[in-house]
């Protein structure tokens, strides 16, 4: 399998307190690597620094071999769901996808049209973002992170606000990226997901990780 992430002891430190510390670890095409743990244990920082949202404080981070910084240095090849979603309220779905889109100078409403499709939205509807239900708003954000066919997948607690059935597709989503030779890292606080979809799981507790076993309790 093609290595596509490294990340060589990463620390990253806010004043005083060291939110990070000595991170390493390796991810691969068509692989879904898990991160869990309590708020504040460092999971979103960590994936900030990979995607080059942070700069990582101690270490370093390489994707394909080139290393990630805040800047120039920051990646392309990402999709990204961290947080919540910045949308356009007064626009639709697909006007909000088709503005995003734009500004990368790329223009395809055919393959805007299937992306919506995919995450279960409607492509041709008018309404507004604003009045999107927050299940739509995080498929309208999975559609987002999907739509430039990224190398790499970051999802940050990708399954709230949807219902049983949006879980359902949704995982069936990420599944078939992994097929598609995707790396995907998810945190997430949902045992089911993460025994569901990951391939190795990585448990962040003080800003330390350690590697657990998929099923652990």
């Amino acid at each position: 399998m093609k290595k596509i992430l490294s990340v060589e002891h990463v620390s990253k430190i806010f004043g005083e307190d060291k939110v990070l510390s000595d991170i390493s670890f390796v991810g691969e095409e068509g692989e879904i690597i898990g991160f869990v743990g309590h708020n504040g244990s460092g999971k979103t920082v960590l994936l900030k620094c990979i995607c080059g949202l942070l700069q990582a404080s101690e270490g370093k981070i390489e994707i394909n071999g080139k290393k990630v910084g805040i800047g120039k240095n920051m990646p392309h090849n990402i999709g990204l769901l961290i947080e919540e979603p910045a949308f356009l309220n007064d626009y639709s779905g697909y006007k909000n996808l088709d503005f995003l889109y734009r500004m990368r100078n790329k223009k395809n409403p055919d393959l805007l049209k299937a992306v919506m499709t995919i995450v279960g939205l409607d492509w041709k509807s008018r309404k507004k973002v604003k009045k999107y239900s927050l299940g739509m708003r995080q498929r309208l954000a999975i559609a987002q992170v999907i739509m430039e066919e990224p190398e790499i997948l970051i999802l940050d607690e990708p399954m709230n606000g949807l219902d049983k059935n949006g879980i359902k597709e949704m995982r069936e989503l990420f599944l078939e990226k992994k097929r598609q030779n995707k790396l995907l890292l998810l945190a997430s606080h949902s045992r089911e997901d993460i025994e569901y979809l990951c391939d190795r799981v990585y448990e962040l507790e003080n800003g330390i990780m350690r590697e657990r076993d998929c099923v652990e309790t």
